[in-house]
C-alpha cells in the first residue's frame, strides 16, 4: 500500500505542481513584457514534459538509470502509439501543414541520433550540450516561423503551446492581469516544490515496486513511470481531438517527443552523465525509432491518421506492453 501511495501521491504532485509552476512563470513573464509569442513557445509549449523533466533528473541522481531514461523511452513510445491512438479514433488527424510535416521529420532525426549516441557511447554532458543546443535552436528557428506568418502553416511547438492553452485558459499569455510579480513568483515557486517532491516520491515507489515485485527498474520506467508523466499530453491531445483539431494533438505529440530527446535527455546526460541501461539500448530504443517512423509515414502518405491507422497504434501498444511486462 505504501509503495502505491508513493506512485499516486508522486504523480499527483507532479501534475498539480507543474501546472502551477507553469502558470506562475507565465504570469511573471507576462507581467514582465514578455512577447505572448515567445511565452508560447517557451513556457506554455513544455509546460506539460515538466514532469517527465523532473523525474529523470531525480532519478539520474538516485543512480536508477532505467527509471531515468525509461521514463524518456517510454513516453516516446506511448506518445507515438497510446496517445496518438487514442486522439486518432477520437478524431482522425489532418496533417495538412507544411512546417507539422517537417517537424515530423526533425522528430525521426532527434529519435535516430539519440539512439545511435546511446549505442555506441555513453551519454556524457558533451552530447547533452549538444542536444540542448539543439533543442535552443530548433525554438528559435520555430519562433522565426511563427513570427514571419509564413504560408506553410504552425509547426509542432506553437501546436504544443496551443493545445496547453486550450486545455487550462489560465495559461495563456495575456496582457490583462492583476496581483504582482511577487504572487505569481511564489505561485512558481511552490509548484516547482510540489515537481520536485512529487518527482522524489514517484521515483521512490517506482524503485520500492521493482525490489519488491522483482520487476526490472527498466520495465517500471517504461511503462508505470512512463505513462504518468505522460498524462499531461494524454489529456491536452484527446481534447483537441474532442474539438475536432486533429492537426493541434498531432503537433502536441510530436513536439513533446522532440523535446524528450533533445530536452529532458540532454538535461539528464548533462546532470548524471552515464550509459543507458542495456535493454533499453537493445529493444526499446529500437522500438522508439521504428513506431516515430511508422507515425511519420502515417502522417506523410495520406497526410493524415484516420481512425484505423489510430487502432493500429493503439494494438501496437498493447502488443509492446505486452511482451516487455514480465
Amino acid at each position: 500500500m505504501e509503495i502505491w501511495f508513493l506512485l499516486l501521491g508522486g504523480l499527483v504532485l507532479l501534475i498539480v505542481g507543474g501546472e502551477l509552476l507553469v502558470r506562475g512563470a507565465v504570469q511573471v513573464a507576462t507581467r514582465l513584457g514578455v512577447s505572448p509569442l515567445v511565452i508560447g513557445l517557451t513556457l506554455v509549449a513544455f509546460g506539460t514534459s515538466a514532469p517527465e523533466l523532473v523525474t529523470s533528473l531525480q532519478a539520474a541522481l538516485a543512480n536508477a538509470p532505467g527509471i531515468a531514461y525509461g521514463n524518456i523511452v517510454g513516453s516516446n513510445i506511448a506518445n507515438a502509439l497510446l496517445i496518438a491512438g487514442v486522439a486518432a479514433i477520437i478524431s482522425p488527424m489532418m496533417i495538412a501543414s507544411t512546417a507539422l510535416k517537417r517537424d515530423g521529420i526533425v522528430m525521426l532525426a532527434v529519435v535516430t541520433a539519440f539512439v545511435a549516441f546511446a549505442f555506441f557511447m555513453p551519454l556524457g554532458r558533451g552530447i547533452g550540450i549538444v542536444f540542448v543546443g539543439a533543442l535552443v535552436a530548433y525554438v528559435y528557428l520555430a519562433f522565426r516561423q511563427e513570427r514571419s506568418s509564413a504560408p506553410q502553416g504552425h509547426g509542432a511547438i506553437y501546436d504544443k503551446s496551443l493545445a496547453l492553452q486550450q486545455t487550462d485558459v489560465g495559461l495563456a499569455p495575456s496582457e490583462r492581469l492583476g496581483g504582482s510579480v511577487v504572487v505569481s513568483g511564489l505561485i512558481a515557486l511552490g509548484g516547482l516544490v510540489l515537481v520536485i517532491l512529487g518527482g522524489r516520491f514517484l521515483v521512490d515507489g517506482a524503485v520500492s515496486l521493482a525490489r519488491g515485485f522483482a520487476i526490472s527498474e527498466t520495465v517500471i520506467g517504461l511503462t508505470i513511470v512512463a505513462v504518468g508523466t505522460s498524462m499531461p499530453e494524454l489529456v491536452t491531445s484527446v481534447l483537441a481531438g474532442i474539438r475536432k483539431q486533429g492537426d493541434v494533438a498531432f503537433g502536441n505529440i510530436v513536439g513533446s517527443n522532440i523535446y524528450n530527446i533533445l530536452g529532458i535527455g540532454g538535461a539528464t546526460a548533462l546532470v548524471a552523465p552515464g550509459e543507458v541501461p542495456a535493454e533499453i539500448v537493445g529493444f526499446d530504443n529500437f522500438v522508439m525509432l521504428g513506431v516515430t517512423l511508422l507515425l511519420v509515414i502515417f502522417a506523410w502518405t495520406g497526410l493524415r491518421i484516420g481512425r484505423r491507422e489510430g487502432a493500429v497504434l493503439l494494438a501496437g501498444y498493447a502488443a509492446y506492453i505486452y511482451f516487455i511486462l514480465p
